[in-house]
């Protein structure tokens, strides 16, 4: 009979069964809901709910179910329906009677809840984890890379010279920004739920802050229907997911790209590239090409349980099962994505001198033209339109600006001299935007040390809040 079953006369139909059950993925919390349950028992036997025997019997009978699921020794039953239920059964049938008292002042609805914020408690903190070497990976690259120029892009078309450090730097920009938002999506989980039972707490004298402190949670929830009805905290899990995984889909992209022969920036290496079964000469970025699609399976796991969530009354209902498949696949995603991607990074080669001829094409240097003009007290409109029709002149003459004589730059503007050279060579473009923030090699090493001090507060943070 089911641990639920007094209230019925006929077992459940063998269909029901198999689409009711949900052990098949949520067996993955096992850790997550012997630990709570074990906390559980011991506040339960503090409080004088249960004697302090039976406590220390279920704690030791939860602990060698850990032991045994941990050497392979337990083979879960799809009867018991989830691995709440599936442990519990296990265990009356370890230890008898004193089993049947866990589940007293809980349900399985604030039961849940605490494992799936244990479970994302710490696998926030692995994914920061990853982040980290990430974002150490480029910073690396980044450094080697202080003078290396290569042509910055707006619409896909040259726009102006930049370094490939900067360049580097933009994604380190959004990876600390997606780990902030992690960091910030990690207190929201950190708040304990169980006591609030079904749905209305419970008659017993419970300890919630005993549980909470136990299994450091900074919290306890504040209105018992709320704990239970609540994924927002998945729900914000997978937003904060779904745009790590742009981010990595953009750089992919770029990736792919530069390793064209029409761009020959990068090389992927050997081992994180894969060939063809009938093109013998091919090289293909397939990792950086797959990254980039799983992207859409991570959007769609967020739209799956905001789906689910949007019109469900309080408090729980069945629908909410269907939180944690795509929660799961979000999670193996973005973390073997990542563990891919940095890798990746790493071993990929660099064709410095194919970013730097690629920098001189375009007309890359035309705004510093204009530039040069307003410094000299021509209006920037006016100056904007003298350098447009340059540009012009020089497409129409197969030259570009640097081969314009200087009795040519004159046609258009007396204020032109021969200092106008300087000004627009592809080096001096980048090394007089030394701006904060802008990719002059100056600029860009005050950026680098920022970013160094910003990951050691996140690698500080996650020393102490990792296995809390």
């Amino acid at each position: 009979m089911k641990l639920w079953g007094g209230r019925f006369t006929k077992g459940t139909d063998s269909l029901v069964e198999d689409f009711h059950s949900s052990i098949s993925f949520d067996k993955r919390l096992y850790r997550e809901d012997i630990r709570g349950s074990i906390a559980h028992a011991r506040m339960l036997g503090k409080t004088g709910i249960i004697t302090k025997e039976e406590s220390e019997k279920i704690i030791a009978g939860l602990q060698e179910i850990l032991e045994d699921i941990e050497a392979g020794r337990v083979r879960f039953s799809k009867s018991a329906e989830d691995i709440h239920m599936n442990i519990e059964t296990i265990l009356t049938e370890k230890i008898g009677d004193a089993a049947k008292k866990l589940h007293t002042a809980r349900s399985r609805n604030d039961q849940v809840a605490l494992d799936v914020r244990m479970y994302l408690k710490n696998e926030c903190c692995g994914v920061i984890e990853l982040l980290i070497k990430l974002e150490r990976i480029l910073l690396k690259k980044a450094s080697e890379n202080v003078e290396t120029i290569m042509p910055g892009y707006t619409h896909l078309q040259k726009a102006q010279p930049i370094t490939l450090a900067h360049h580097l730097l933009a994604y380190v920009e959004m990876f600390w920004r997606d780990m902030d938002r992690l960091r910030d999506c990690y207190k929201r989980i950190n708040v304990m739920p169980l006591g609030a039972g079904a749905l209305a707490g419970t008659t017993f004298p419970i300890d919630r802050n005993m549980v909470a402190e136990e299994l450091g949670f900074q919290e306890i929830t504040n209105n018992s229907l709320d704990t239970v009805s609540d994924r927002d905290f998945i729900i914000e899990f997978n937003g904060a997911a779904a745009t790590i995984m742009m981010h990595l889909s953009r750089f992919c992209e770029e990736l792919i790209l530069w390793s064209t022969n029409e761009f020959n920036f990068v090389e992927m290496d050997d081992a994180y590239s894969t060939g063809s079964s009938i093109m013998p000469q091919k090289k293909n970025p397939d990792v950086a090409e797959l990254i980039r699609g799983k992207t859409g399976r991570v959007y769609g796991n967020l739209i799956s349980i905001l789906t689910v969530m949007k019109s469900l009354p309080l408090a729980y209902n069945k629908d909410m099962q269907e939180d944690k498949e795509a929660l799961f696949d979000t999670v193996d995603t973005l973390k073997g994505c990542l563990l891919t991607f940095a890798p990746m990074i790493e071993t990929m080669k660099i064709n410095k001198e194919s970013m730097a001829e690629g920098a001189k094409g375009g007309f890359t240097n035309a705004t510093d033209v204009a530039d040069y003009l307003a410094a000299k007290g021509t209006p920037f409109r006016e100056a904007h339109r003298i350098v447009g029709e340059l540009v012009l002149y020089s497409i129409n003459n197969s030259k570009n600006l640097e081969e314009l004589t200087l009795e040519e730059y004159k046609n258009f503007s007396s204020v032109f001299e021969e200092d106008i050279y300087d000004t627009i060579s592809i080096e001096s473009c980048v090394k007089r935007r030394n701006v904060p923030g802008g990719p002059a090699p100056e600029a860009v090493k005050e950026a680098l040390e920022l970013a160094s001090a910003r990951l050691q507060q996140v690698e500080d943070w996650l020393e102490n809040n990792l296995d809390k």
